[in-house]
């Protein structure tokens, strides 16, 4: 039996390659099939490109051992090189000079959110190869290549594939299935709260780094709004004629976000090292309060608010679909976190920012392409939470059930 998680799961739970347009590193046999009925790119290839492949990269013969998709049982040997698809990791395991590894290989769908073309795609899994192994706890980068068109071996950059990321393998649990275990009882434990502080623990030292550069604060700012990812990108995700929000409503937050753009570049001074998508999905816990991140996203530098609210936004949203709105055990995290985070940084100015970035994080989690079956009532007041943060001069941590109620 298969159990897939959702996109944002997969990208980044082992080690993984990234496949996404040029590469000139694996000589292989593929053959690109544009599967139309399924709207997914799929190909072929041989275990002696794998073999070829990983041998050059680690310096020694390598035997394949078995290639399986992520979240499917172990399987020996490489049937599932056939139809290979785009989007959907695999797991690679290899013995190499006695050493039994895994490693993931994984792919970037070209279907929207900003990765419509191959250099789309090839600048996200380039960063994040330069990028992965600078941050503390961020699981780690071994490769980033490409599959040549017709996979013959090294080719120029002009006659490349697709890239992918190859990162060291990681073993734990993803944070999210704490949250639905505490949301399924209503109840935590000791261990829930020590988690919490943990991750707040981590912004705090990794936000603690700063740096110069109020050119690249504009920047995140724009792309926050702009970018195929952000704002912008998840506006333009949502269907038509929907019954818990109006395109007007969008337009509406959309107008609202632009004004926060510019009220935004006036706080350049705030750019700090941020992970960039530090949501429940993203980090690795292993024993107690040990943990891994995966995935960091869209630039090593940015707004701090950026991280603090892609982890907040989440208690909310699970104590909205358990109590209607922030109460009980989510309300504690929520508190919890916050807390932590403002006493051991003093950045209270972080209230006058977090608001289009709580917007941001609202659309996703709103957002019926990623959370289909979340009921009416909680896209209804997280729309609520939307509008209302985004007219706030400063944040009030205690006001988030007024906010979540119509204007």
């Amino acid at each position: 039996m298969c159990i897939l998680p959702s996109f944002g799961v997969l990208s980044g739970a082992l080690i993984y390659i990234l496949v996404a347009p040029f590469l000139c590193m694996f000589g292989c046999v593929f053959k690109m099939v544009d599967e139309k009925s399924k709207g997914i790119l799929s190909l072929d290839f041989s275990e002696e490109a794998f073999r070829e492949y990983l041998s050059e990269l680690y310096g020694g013969d390598v035997e394949v051992c078995g290639v399986w998709r992520l979240g499917c049982e172990r399987a020996e040997g490489v049937k599932d090189l056939k139809g290979f698809g785009y989007g959907v990791p695999y797991v690679i395991e290899f013995r190499v000079k006695g050493e039994v590894k895994r490693v993931v290989l994984e792919t970037m769908r070209p279907e929207g959110f900003g990765h419509d073309y191959v250099s789309d795609r090839a600048q996200t899994l380039l960063w994040q190869h330069s990028a992965f192994n600078k941050l503390p706890r961020h699981v780690r980068s071994v490769d980033v290549g490409a599959f040549t068109v017709d996979g013959k071996g090294l080719k120029s950059l002009g006659n490349c594939g697709e890239f992918f990321l190859l990162t060291e393998y990681v073993d734990g649990r993803l944070y999210h299935f704490d949250l639905d275990r505490i949301k399924a009882a209503g109840e935590m434990g000791d261990l829930d709260e020590k988690r919490c502080l943990a991750l707040s623990d981590y912004l705090v030292k990794i936000h603690s780094v700063k740096k110069e550069a109020p050119w690249l604060y504009v920047r995140r700012a724009r792309e926050l709004i702009g970018h195929g990812e952000c704002i912008m990108g998840l506006l333009d995700s949502y269907p038509p004629e929907l019954d818990f929000v109006r395109e007007c409503d969008l337009i509406d937050i959309e107008r609202d976000c632009v004004v926060w753009r510019w009220r935004l570049k006036r706080k350049a001074h705030r750019l700090s090292q941020v992970h960039g998508d530090f949501h429940p999905w993203n980090v690795m816990f292993h024993e107690g309060t040990d943990f891994t991140v995966l995935d960091r996203s869209r630039g090593e530098w940015g707004e701090p608010a950026d991280d603090v609210t892609a982890m907040t936004i989440n208690y909310i949203f699970y104590s909205l679909q358990k109590y209607g709105e922030l109460a009980g055990v989510f309300e504690r995290l929520y508190r919890l976190f916050w807390e932590n985070y403002l006493q051991k940084t003093g950045d209270w100015e972080i209230l006058e920012v977090v608001q289009p970035f709580y917007a941001w994080r609202g659309l996703v989690v709103a957002s019926p392409i990623w959370y289909p079956n979340l009921n009416r009532e909680v896209r209804v007041r997280l729309f609520n939470f939307v509008h209302n943060v985004l007219h706030q001069e400063r944040f009030d941590l205690d006001a988030v059930n007024r906010y979540i109620q119509s204007g």
